[in-house]
């Protein structure tokens, strides 16, 4: 016999529940209208883009713009330069905030826990353009301090001048800006472990080192998978301001990306080639859905945890 509780439908859940979907209304249309209905936009990689019908017409071209890209001699120097800042970015970006939030998690006074929490964390809300400026200040071989030891010590010149350094700077660079923000994250799972199982480790004789990897650690791993999960699906989206305000004449070898290339040949050039830079956009989104796919089944297979 079916349960009264199942012959409900969604109008009876709308209206016991209205004051939520209430709440998530503007939410809900923000992401359509931003998210979903821009999306009607990726035919225009296969067509022949055409002022007079936008993107809603033009003739169609199939694959040619894509075929167009990856016989460009440009194109392995994207994914290269683009895979390359992803992947430092992600070895050393990721650990970073969860062992950021173990130490903060020993501290013991809670007000200097709090304090060094905010200071750590104030570096996410400076914003990309300033961030840029702050580098380009402090790492100028005639008047910035850590550009001044460096020359002095090891004779470098101007970091940003120099391609071998770019990568380095643009991944510790984020690091410092957005760990503190990161670790939040981690912080709050922290705050869900059993009191108990602190108590029990100590009773057994355990140190902090102990309480670190037998209670702490693991209560982090499923947030830990959750979230290496989402990086990998962002492997070739580097974000384009913050590597567009580095790029210089010198740097260019390894500062453009793909990001950088779809503004270059769109917008910021006398003739924008729309569909190609579609083309590319499209290309990129596949293969991040794609790793993040593989990703997931991969950590599913292992662990037994997953997105979906």
């Amino acid at each position: 016999m079916i349960s009264s509780a199942n012959k409900r439908g969604i109008g009876y859940y709308l209206r016991r529940d209205w004051q939520l979907w209430l709440m998530i209304l503007p939410a809900a249309i923000e992401i359509v209208i931003f998210h979903y209905l821009p999306m009607y936009g990726v035919q225009l990689a296969f067509r022949e883009f055409d002022f007079s019908k936008s993107i809603f017409g033009g003739e169609w071209v199939g694959l040619k713009y894509f075929k167009q890209f990856f016989n460009h001699p440009i194109f392995w120097r994207l994914i290269r330069n683009t895979f390359n800042i992803s992947f430092w970015s992600l070895i050393v970006g990721f650990p970073a905030p969860i062992l950021l939030a173990l130490f903060i998690n020993q501290i013991r006074r809670e007000r200097l826990k709090r304090t060094f929490q905010t200071v750590v964390y104030m570096p996410h809300f400076i914003s990309t353009t300033v961030m840029v400026g702050l580098l380009v200040v402090l790492l100028s071989p005639n008047s910035g301090i850590i550009g001044r030891l460096f020359t002095g010590l090891f004779g470098t010149g101007n970091l940003l001048g120099k391609p071998q350094y770019f990568v380095p700077v643009y991944v510790l660079s984020d690091v410092w800006q957005h760990a503190g923000w990161g670790a939040i994250i981690y912080l709050a799972a922290l705050s869900g472990v059993d009191a108990e199982l602190y108590d029990a480790c100590k009773v057994d004789g355990g140190s902090r080192w102990d309480i670190i990897r037998h209670v702490e650690f693991p209560a982090l791993v499923p947030t830990m998978i959750v979230l290496l999960i989402l990086n990998m699906g962002g492997i070739l989206s580097v974000g384009f301001e913050k590597a567009y305000l580095m790029q210089n004449s010198m740097n260019m070898s390894v500062s453009r990306v793909i990001a950088t290339y779809v503004y270059e040949i769109s917008i910021n050039t006398n003739y924008p080639r729309f569909s190609l830079a579609a083309a590319v956009g499209l290309f990129n989104t596949v293969v991040n859905f794609t790793l993040l796919t593989i990703a997931n089944i991969i950590v599913r297979r292992a662990t037994g945890m997953s997105l979906w």
